[in-house]
């Protein structure tokens, strides 16, 4: 049955993108993103994520995101020293130059320094916002706050009756509003705090260097009689994948307006799918057409991009967590590395690639194509031609060429996107 029973002002729902590099940035714009996040340096969460962005990279962001209507979250979400004060002044100092919408922290120095200088602030789930008299507090400092992971729906509810019922505004004189978590990975310690990683390998995953030492299968010893067994072929500290698709009527309804994606470290193609199934999904709700069948596809949708298998997390009043089952992704497609475009024709649409790989290609094949000004193009190729002539295989060394229905760009990287379970 779709969902009539309520009409929340859902247009103000946003949807928050993770961007790690300018190929995800491009997705988020593409698939409608309302705001996007993400760092520079080493004072963010994932600053040791494959994909980083420097200072220098402020300026460029705010101007794709903003010529777009975005808005622009910084994160300066680490535990801060006394010796990085002043590099932390300067990174707040040169994203208020560059016009950042607000700076996500949960140090008070970051916090108090921000708001001195007149900069936005949301509240990080790393400040574990469990109840009213924390928003309360914070709300001096904050118009946003993520609440904590660990809480259900019912008290995340509670605390925006409560917020409404006190009439606690922000420093914009505007009612706080409530941010959650909505799909992406979760960890296993309270709101992110975790030391394993600190304790193994002196890197520490407050300071943004975790090794997920979590996400790997452990044994279990016996030291008096040296037994080991592996317990249920679970990975026991790993938590699956966090996913609301199911249930986003039900976070909307308790009053949530910022639905936040994880997945910094992740590709385009994920950030692109996932954002554009909860902008599909918000505006199912809103147009009384949220119903099973949709749901369904949508799950299928977030499924071919990286996960670790999908749960609901502690929203539903969960107390325990739901295993993983293997090391790594569970997608239900992969993409096989192919080349880079070496050249694209646009007066008549046509892309040229040289197939680098020991891969071949075949009429029918579906290739992706990623860039920092593309995004994320995807296409189900009817032909593939060498020199003018139409051609049933391509092999490595090949340059071939190939139509397209948008421009694609010199040095875009080329994919090709196969089911797990084909044999490539």
């Amino acid at each position: 049955m779709a969902v009539t029973d309520f009409n929340p002002s859902i247009q103000d729902v946003e949807v928050m993108a993770p961007v790690g590099s300018y190929e995800s940035l491009a997705a988020a714009v593409q698939a409608g993103a309302d705001s996007v996040y993400f760092g520079v340096g080493k004072l963010n969460m994932r600053s040791r994520s494959a994909n980083n962005f420097s200072l220098e990279d402020l300026a460029q962001i705010c101007s794709i995101a903003h010529s777009h209507g975005i808005r622009t979250y910084l994160t300066v979400n680490t535990i801060i020293y006394d010796d990085e004060i002043s590099e932390m002044h300067a990174i707040i100092d040169r994203a208020k130059g560059e016009g950042v919408s607000a700076i996500i922290a949960s140090d008070m120095a970051v916090i108090n320094y921000a708001r001195s200088q007149g900069v936005e602030v949301h509240i990080s789930t790393q400040a574990n916002i469990s109840n009213i008299e924390a928003v309360e507090f914070f709300s001096r400092y904050a118009d946003v706050m993520v609440t904590a992971r660990e809480l259900s729906l019912k008290q995340v509810a509670a605390i925006h009756e409560q917020i409404k019922a006190r009439d606690i505004r922000g420093p914009k004189g505007e009612l706080v509003q409530l941010e959650v978590f909505a799909h992406g990975a979760l960890c296993m310690s309270v709101s992110g705090k975790c030391y394993l990683s600190l304790d193994n390998y002196n890197y520490s995953a407050n300071r943004g260097a975790c090794l997920q030492l979590c996400r790997r299968e452990y044994l279990v010893k016996d030291l008096e009689s040296d037994i080991e067994m592996v317990i249920d072929n679970k990975y026991i500290m790993s938590p699956k994948d966090l996913c609301t698709i199911s249930f986003l009527d039900k976070i909307v309804k308790a009053g949530v307006r910022v639905l936040k994606i994880e997945g910094r470290g992740r590709s385009a193609d994920y950030v692109k799918t996932v954002v554009e199934c909860y902008k599909e999904a918000l505006l199912a709700i809103r147009q009384g057409r949220y119903t099973q069948e949709l749901i369904d596809q949508l799950t299928t949708r977030l499924a071919t991009v990286f996960n670790r298998g999908f749960w609901d997390g502690y929203y539903l009043g969960r107390r325990l967590g739901e295993w993983t089952e293997r090391y790594g992704s569970q997608a239900t497609e992969n993409k096989v590395y192919l080349g880079v475009i070496t050249n694209y024709f646009n007066r008549v649409s046509v892309a040229e690639a040289k197939l680098q790989t020991a891969e071949s290609l075949r009429p029918g094949d579906e290739l992706m194509v990623t860039g920092p000004t593309t995004g994320v193009y995807r296409a189900t190729v009817s032909e593939f031609r060498l020199d003018r002539d139409p051609v049933p295989l391509v092999q490595q060394g090949d340059l071939y060429s190939f139509k397209t229905s948008q421009p694609l760009r010199r040095n875009d990287k080329v994919y090709k996107v196969v089911k797990v379970e084909d044999d490539f």
